[in-house]
């Protein structure tokens, strides 16, 4: 099991910067716009929430789980009224094809490879108890390949975000607490706090929770305890999201690193870190 928690550490590492250009790309940001959804959080919302259907902001907020529900109801239910979910989709699909084609010129040959070796992966994920990943599972597959690879970069990814929601709801933190966590072990606060809606009162009162808990010193860093539970979340993390990965032998793993690694760096120069993803840079 720790070489697929490996494995799936690492790929993710590699996969996530190919999702996220729907989040920092901005040929992804002018199609939302051109599909009606203008300023940056209306298009987040119902992009990542349209496989979801029209949804209200409860499931969203609980799915998403880091963002503070005042700011989810501020875009959903009302978002709908302007682009449907199917139309969300497309405007989703669009315009992170657009930034791929646009970040990975020539790499044609290496992303279809990418994509033929990810696609059957994600497809044969066990989504059991993981709302997101199961959603964007059950679209249909596109022909593209741009478009295949950046699907089951999405599928993977949000496997792995169900995953360590599941984590954090296990070690008995609330979203707020989540994030008030990582920025004492290692992000900047104004990389989570603002980006995610929560208020100052908020933020506050989830740190002196984690005081209490002995896992947060005086001054907002992490205490050893609070390290030590960061590292276990992250274990969980990876422990969940290991055995889609085990579908693959050690030559098709390292191929699709192979594959991945320059498609990942060139994605890389859409997004910035640090980032609200805690993605961290991609080597080299």
């Amino acid at each position: 099991m720790e070489d697929a928690e490996h494995t799936a550490r690492a790929l993710w590492k590699l996969i996530e910067p190919v999702h996220a250009v729907t989040y920092f790309a901005p040929q992804a940001r002018a199609a939302f716009e051109e599909a009606g959804l203008r300023g940056f959080w209306r298009g987040y919302f119902a992009g990542r929430a349209a496989p979801l259907g029209e949804v209200g902001p409860g499931p969203v907020t609980a799915a998403f789980f880091g963002f503070a529900p005042a700011m989810v109801a501020r875009a959903l239910p009302g978002v709908w009224g302007t682009a449907s979910p199917g139309r969300a989709l497309e405007a989703r699909r669009a315009g992170a094809a657009a930034a791929l084609e646009h970040l990975l010129p020539g790499d044609g040959r290496r992303v279809a490879e990418a994509a033929a070796l990810l696609v059957p992966v994600a497809l044969g994920a066990d989504c059991a108890g993981r709302v997101l990943a199961a959603a964007n599972q059950a679209l249909p597959v596109p022909p593209n390949a741009v478009d295949r690879l950046w699907h089951a970069a999405t599928v993977l990814r949000e496997h792995r975000g169900d995953g360590h929601v599941a984590a954090l709801v296990a070690a008995g933190l609330d979203g707020c607490e989540a994030l008030v966590l990582r920025a004492g072990v290692d992000l900047p606060r104004a990389e989570l706090q603002p980006y995610r809606g929560w208020s100052d009162e908020q933020w506050q009162a989830a740190r002196h929770r984690l005081t209490d808990r002995g896992w947060l010193a005086g001054d907002g860093t992490a205490t050893p305890d609070g390290r030590r539970a960061h590292r276990a979340l992250e274990a969980a993390t990876d422990r969940a999201a290991a055995r889609p990965w085990q579908a693959l032998d050690a030559t098709a793993v390292d191929r699709l690193r192979y594959l991945l690694t320059p498609l990942a760096r060139a994605c890389a120069a859409a997004l910035r870190f640090p980032n609200p993803m805690g993605l961290p840079a991609p080597a080299g």
